[in-house]
């Protein structure tokens, strides 16, 4: 494993000197600056993403909100360097994305960041168990025998794991999804519309557990178009039109995942 994705390493910035170089010490997780994203689509460009410029540090339970189309997904990709920007700076637990090679952005998603996907991505020939246990594996995260199968009882699974996907209902492959990310330990974690395919009761359950994640070297974004979910956020960023336009506490006030209704 690279011990710079270590989450017990302190996070640096890269030197001015040269590409992948370590240099001074950065107190941000993800460090984003006038970030853009264009695609040309035949005839016409379209700009997913402004002179983005954002800064996350460990510890930060982030909610980016905004409506379809204004980048929030966008933002997600290139955090998670599923995605390169057009132009701008994107370091995230210490590593250049920006000048990264292909091998050094595998190794990145690996150990430094885990997904919660809106089309969940999980193995049609593996349990729900093997899925959550996969990621574990391919990250090399350090755990307890039987972690798989605790995360999955957390996330109200216990009686499903060793159902394949398709004998699982959307709602609960969410959750396999959702266990997936969590077990791995990565210092960032990025979730796409994770309440999406669920119940009221169900959401709030995963986005309290998603909640229990932040530490003091992890944080967790979690992108949506609910603002219901923002009021939990220690800081809400929202996006419109490819732009961030705000970016603070929860309007009125933070309130604990139990408190929220939609």
């Amino acid at each position: 494993m690279d011990p710079t994705l270590d989450q017990s390493t302190t996070i640096h910035a890269p030197s001015s000197a040269g590409s992948g170089g370590l240099g001074r010490r950065e107190r941000s997780l993800i460090a984003l600056t006038d970030v853009s994203r264009t695609y040309v689509l035949g005839a016409s460009t379209v700009t997913a993403l402004r002179d983005v410029t954002l800064r996350v540090a460990g510890g930060e339970f982030v909610v980016v909100l905004g409506p379809s189309g204004s980048g929030k997904t966008t933002l997600l990709n290139v955090i998670g360097a599923l995605d390169t920007p057009t132009a701008g700076s994107v370091v995230v637990a210490g590593h250049d994305l920006t000048r990264a090679s292909r091998r050094e952005l595998t190794r990145f998603r690996r150990h430094a960041v885990s997904f919660i996907f809106q089309t969940f991505n999980l193995f049609p020939g593996l349990t729900a168990l093997e899925n959550v246990q996969f990621g574990i594996d391919v990250s090399l995260t350090r755990v307890e025998r039987g972690h798989a199968t605790e995360i999955l009882c957390r996330v109200g699974l216990g009686d499903r794991l060793r159902h394949f996907p398709h004998e699982l209902s959307g709602g609960e492959q969410q959750r396999v999804a959702i266990a997936r990310a969590v077990a791995t330990g990565n210092p960032l974690l990025l979730a796409d519309e994770p309440t999406g395919e669920l119940d009221f009761g169900t959401g709030v359950e995963i986005l309290a557990l998603l909640r229990e994640q932040v530490g003091e070297r992890r944080a967790v974004l979690v992108v949506t178009h609910n603002r219901e979910i923002a009021r939990a956020a220690d800081r809400v960023v929202e996006l419109s039109g490819g732009r961030i336009v705000a970016d603070g506490p929860p309007a009125g006030g933070q309130v604990p995942v139990e408190a929220l209704r939609w």
